[in-house]
């Protein structure tokens, strides 16, 4: 036992301080030197005051940190708020009113804005294949990213007449500047989203990987850094690579708080299965094959004396470990009477083993420790899934693969976790999820974005008719849920295969705009028709979940009260008549169902008296009801 000295000082408050800042804002926390010269942590003020503005700000100072031309401009774009919405669209939708999967199309920059108040700590696994920085501009066109010009005036490397003074320019920075700018304030808005046991990961090559680790060690924290894992993603290299053949790429896994992440096992592969458990036990047919390991532990594991007793052997001696047992007494115990003790004896006597059956007592299936090295899913995999898909036709060369997202699917997550990847491409992640839960029977939840970037009318996919990728990638996970659904058998009815389509647009508001926040119960605004008029009922009701902060995935029901269309959402917790009229008897309707929420267009009450009226109704029926008009 060591004796510690007492403080004798009131707590570091100032510690204290930095380590909320920190779990607030992690970008703004970074590393000073203290008056012995030592590291300590401290706070960058002019982040922090650039988190808590709506404009820019400038001033930067000498700390240690990742940097580029527009790193600014890319934390205020993660700030800034958009006047958009989320439109539902039913006809390129599968099973719209009862899936609880999502895709959504448009830029994802403002799709995670949108998603922020109804997913903020929901999402357990974010798996994203962000589009590699090749020297090519982006599709994503941002508008914080700067010109060629305007980059090179900036980072000095034209003079006062626009000449160049930097050779190869397109090589050197402008390109790792765009990317950076591109990715920071998506990975900050996904931190967001993140469980408190969450995790990212992403799919990066060479030229990027580490400019990611940096620019993630401080959207997450260092110490966030669970590992950077290797995928074998081919089995030899090009004829016209010099030097090694590349056959690799590695997946970054940040967490959102590693103190929270769970040990991570992965499925035993049918390699594994019939290298080691190659023991039968006629006694134990439900629980399979097993293995067997020394009961006395390795030379590594330091000795306790309470795992030092005897067993008895099968001729009634006391057989005493070495050393010590790996198992209490009380678990040897309890192994002994369920038969997972093996007994033989050698030319030094009785030896004691540990059964490990390939399942549990339930049946489920053994899992293994997951590993940093990613094998057995080759590159290749992924275009011949999809080729599979479209009857032979290559539409989409370059889809990773969705068994690499099921492996990362079956690590990370358990039953009705939610997966968000917001650079859907071909649909891969979707197709993943689904298949794991066909396999496992562990069924997961998915939101996938995707930009509708026009395809090449000249590429395969363009010839076949697609438009966009947005539309590809719809039309895959369609053919994909078709396919686990068969694979499934009589057990698909427990699988969601369907997805409620999305798209970004324009608010739904005109510019004398009533949101359902802006309005109190008490104070129905004037019947001003304040909703574009090229916007459906389905539409403000997904605009009022927003609002509200609710899962967009909710059970909806159109149902006729009174005469008037009304939605009722996930068992009368949100009820909603956009009609243009609203009568006393649909209101009084309403509100005898006890709804936790509802709303109606402001618009459709015709006189002050009738939303006086309105207003009086609830507080006498249901006056835990919350009343919004919009």
């Amino acid at each position: 036992m060591t004796v510690d000295k007492l403080k004798m000082h009131s707590p570091d408050l100032t510690q204290h301080n930095i380590d909320q800042i920190a779990e607030l804002f992690p970008a703004v926390v970074t590393e000073t030197l203290d008056a012995d010269g030592s590291p300590v942590r401290a706070v960058d003020f002019d982040a922090l005051r650039q988190e808590l503005s709506d404009h820019v700000v400038e001033g930067p100072q000498e700390r240690y940190q990742l940097d580029w031309p527009g790193k600014r401009a890319a934390a205020f774009a993660a700030n800034a708020p958009i006047a958009k919405t989320l439109r539902p669209v039913r006809a390129e939708s599968v099973d719209f009113d009862t899936t609880k999967n999502l895709f959504i199309e448009g830029d994802n920059l403002e799709a995670l804005k949108l998603l922020q108040e109804s997913y903020i700590g929901k999402v357990k696994l974010i798996y994203i294949d962000p589009p590699y920085n090749t020297g090519n501009d982006f599709v994503y066109e941002d508008d914080f990213a700067e010109s060629s010009a305007d980059y090179l005036a900036r980072s000095g490397q034209t003079s006062e007449t626009g000449d160049r003074l930097v050779a190869n320019t397109e090589a050197n920075g402008r390109f790792h500047s765009d990317w950076l700018s591109m990715m920071y304030p998506r990975l900050r808005l996904a931190r967001n989203l993140l469980t408190s046991n969450g995790v990212i990961v992403i799919s990066i090559d060479d030229s990027e990987v580490s400019r990611l680790t940096s620019l993630c060690d401080e959207v997450f924290g260092a110490d966030n850094h669970v590992e950077t894992l290797v995928w074998k993603r081919r089995y030899g290299g090009g004829a016209k690579e010099r030097h090694f053949a590349s056959i690799h790429e590695y997946l970054v896994v940040y967490a959102r708080d590693l103190s929270q992440l769970e040990e991570l096992f992965v499925d035993l592969t049918d390699e594994q299965i019939e290298r080691y458990f190659k023991s039968t036990d006629q006694n134990s047919t439900t629980r399979g094959p097993y293995r067997t390991q020394p009961l006395e532990p390795a030379a590594s594991m330091g000795d306790r004396p309470n795992l030092r007793f005897p067993i008895i052997a099968p001729d009634g001696s006391e057989l005493w470990p070495k050393r010590q047992w790996l198992w209490s007494r009380e678990r040897v115990a309890e192994a002994s009477e369920r038969g997972e003790l093996e007994f033989r004896q050698g030319t030094n006597g009785w030896q004691v083993s540990i059964k490990q059956y390939l399942n549990d007592e339930t049946g489920a299936r053994r899992k293994t420790k997951a590993t940093s090295i990613v094998e057995g899913i080759y590159g290749q995999l992924g275009s011949a899934e999809l080729k599979k898909l479209f009857s032979g036709k290559d539409l989409f060369p370059y889809a990773k693969p969705s068994a690499l997202v099921q492996r990362l699917v079956d690590i990370f997550t358990v039953r009705d976790s939610l997966v968000l990847d917001f650079f859907a491409g071909s649909g891969s992640t979707a197709h993943g999820v689904m298949a794991q839960g066909a396999l496992d029977r562990l069924p997961r939840r998915w939101i996938v974005v995707q930009l509708g970037e026009a395809v090449d009318a000249k590429s395969e996919a363009g010839k076949a008719g697609y438009r966009t990728i947005a539309e590809l990638s719809r039309e895959r996970i369609r053919l994909a849920g078709a396919q686990v659904g068969v694979g499934a058998g009589m057990l698909a009815e427990d699988l969601d295969v369907g997805f409620r389509s999305l798209r970004v647009d324009s608010t739904n508001m005109a510019d004398v705009l009533a949101s359902p926040d802006g309005t109190e119960q008490d104070e129905l605004l004037g019947a001003v028709d304040s909703v574009k008029q090229d916007r459906g009922a389905e539409d403000l009701l997904f605009q009022v979940l927003l609002d509200w902060g609710l899962d967009l995935s909710l059970p909806i029901v159109r149902e006729q009260i009174e005469g008037y269309e009304v939605f009722a959402v996930d068992d009368d917790g949100v009820m909603a008549c956009f009609a243009d009229s609203v009568t006393e008897a649909v209101v009084q309707a309403i509100a005898k169902r006890h709804p936790l929420r509802a709303v109606f267009k402001d618009a459709g009450f015709a006189s002050d008296a009738a939303r006086i009226n309105a207003e009086q109704i609830f507080r006498e029926v249901s006056p835990e009801t919350e009343v919004r008009a919009i």
